[in-house]
């Protein structure tokens, strides 16, 4: 009797002890469904990383992010982390056709500079190397960059040595047109810092008696810096494509071969705890059944060293599993940190471009991206409240005057400075923005028709108080200024047009005025 009762004891035992391994194994799951779910959503941030590069690979990288913002459909998302795997390694191998496209360009342009009879020798020799290193393949945009420059070099040279046996070319009203069109685009160019002394130095070049040679090396020297700069954010965007498709290979390993590992683990403990709840079973009904108490001490210990044997497999089992677990997770980890260290980067870098992206890099007002966008915005509020909404565009008179008289870079500063007055002149819910060149244009919402002329002279006038002073010379700078309000179902682009007519007619009156179109 005593045997039995120490019997049942190590068999409610065991049981406890089933109960704890069962309890720490629903633990370990939901220690990894976190780390999982963890890294799901790191998944998807990064994903919109990632917009942008093809509107087929924004698509299922939208559709992947859907399928987890459900951690139970995770499972679901294996055939699509397949296919965004093939987009990436897709948008790779057309960079690379590009990038081949664009070797089979130079060489024939190569080709045809060869035919041209009076190129120097030196040059002709560079050529013939410059050919032959032509014939290497492309890996990265920094590989194709230098070639174009090299190139530039050759038709500069085959240039200077023509124009050295002709007669000097005469400068005439277009070459001056052409430079200050110039001088007007690269200041609405956002550069590097480290560019910016050689456009400053450029600027000033253009803004002064200007040369044939010396025009064509300014617009050289600005197709150089604009192709270095699209070779960086073209290389950028190809080391993150890169990463990124590392990544999401390493991902799709580790939830694939962790989903493959929990079902082979998950018939192994099923298949464990049938035979232990079978031993168990057998157990009790010995108890039951049996009288005899040395069969039944007999027949309880087999059982029990059966259950023993069954519950080490099953912790031999778990701990394998633990430690599988822990090996992908750690090499995930450590990639995805990697990773998310690039990431980090490269939506910084693209944050800051899109801001420059909507701002005019002169006068550090909004461009006329950023006006679209606002103007779009305003109707929609128009639309819903009907609150009264203005379009005003505002022109400075005689700004050539100020640009041929005291050069490029005065009149540059004049627009800083009325931009600024114009801004400070606006509550925080109006807007303003350059449009181009001398012109701005102003959004203004809820004023009345019996108030906005009032506010748009007052706006004139602050502007024609600035003490312009150029050369030790007083100058007074005025702008005159149309408007139109938003009526009816009149589209708001059909507002601004009304409002650049009002505009005309007050240049054509008598300039330094307002005029509303009613």
């Amino acid at each position: 009797m005593k045997d039995s009762m120490a019997n049942t004891s190590q068999l409610s035992l065991l049981k406890q002890k089933l109960h704890s391994a069962r309890a720490a194994l629903d633990s370990m799951n939901e220690d990894r469904n976190d780390k999982l779910r963890t890294l799901v959503q790191f998944i998807g941030h990064l994903s919109l990383a990632c917009k942008g590069q093809s509107l087929e690979l924004d698509n299922k990288l939208a559709k992947l992010r859907h399928h987890f913002t459900d951690f139970e459909t995770v499972e679901e998302s294996l055939p699509e982390l397949v296919e965004v795997e093939q987009l990436l390694k897709q948008q790779y191998n057309h960079v690379m056709v590009q990038l081949e496209d664009s070797r089979a360009s130079l060489s024939r342009v190569i080709r045809q500079i060869q035919r041209v009879q009076s190129v120097p020798e030196k040059v002709k020799k560079e050529i013939s190397y410059f050919k032959k290193d032509l014939a290497k393949p492309f890996h990265t945009f920094w590989d194709y960059i230098p070639k174009v420059e090299k190139l530039v070099g050759f038709y500069e040279s085959i240039l200077e040595e023509q124009l050295a046996q002709g007669d000097k070319l005469v400068v005439l009203p277009k070459h001056r047109q052409l430079a200050h069109e110039l001088a007007q685009m690269i200041s609405e160019i956002e550069f590097r810092k480290d560019q910016r002394d050689r456009i400053l130095v450029l600027k000033e070049v253009l803004s002064n008696d200007i040369e044939i040679d010396s025009l064509i090396d300014a617009y050289q020297t600005v197709l150089s810096l604009l192709l270095d700069n699209i070779a960086r954010e073209k290389s950028a965007s190809q080391e993150f494509l890169y990463a990124l498709n590392d990544a999401l290979s390493a991902v799709r390993e580790v939830v694939s071969d962790s989903y493959n590992n929990n079902q082979r683990s998950s018939q192994l403990k099923k298949q464990l705890n049938r035979e232990i709840n079978t031993r168990v079973d057998n157990v009790g009904e010995a108890i039951i059944d049996i009288d005899d108490i040395h069969r039944l001490k007999s027949q309880v210990t087999e059982q029990l060293a059966s259950i023993r044997s069954a519950l080490g497999r099953k912790e031999a089992l778990e701990e394998r599993e633990q430690a599988l677990l822990r090996k992908s997770m750690e090499a995930m980890r450590k990639e995805l940190n990697q990773l998310g260290k690039e990431a980090n980067t490269f939506k910084e870098r693209l944050f800051e471009q899109q801001k420059l992206n909507l701002l005019d890099t002169l006068t550090q007002l909004p461009n006329r991206a950023a006006l679209e966008e606002r103007m779009e915005q305003e109707y929609r509020n128009y639309q819903r409240h009907k609150q009264p909404l203005w379009v005003a565009v505002a022109d400075i008179d005689h700004f050539k005057i100020i640009n041929d008289s005291f050069g490029h870079s005065t009149g540059d500063k004049t627009l800083q400075v009325i931009a600024m007055a114009l801004k400070n002149s606006l509550r925080d819910t109006e807007f303003v923005a350059r449009y181009g060149g001398e012109e701005f244009v102003l959004i203004i919402p809820d004023v009345n028709s019996t108030d906005i002329e009032q506010l748009l002279n007052r706006v004139r006038e602050k502007v024609k108080s600035i003490p312009f002073k150029f050369k030790n010379q007083r100058i007074t700078v005025t702008v005159s200024i149309g408007a139109a309000q938003i009526i009816n179902n009149e589209l708001i682009n059909e507002t601004f047009d009304r409002a650049d007519a009002a505009l005309y007619r007050a240049k054509h009156e008598s300039r330094d005025r307002v005029i509303i179109d009613v």
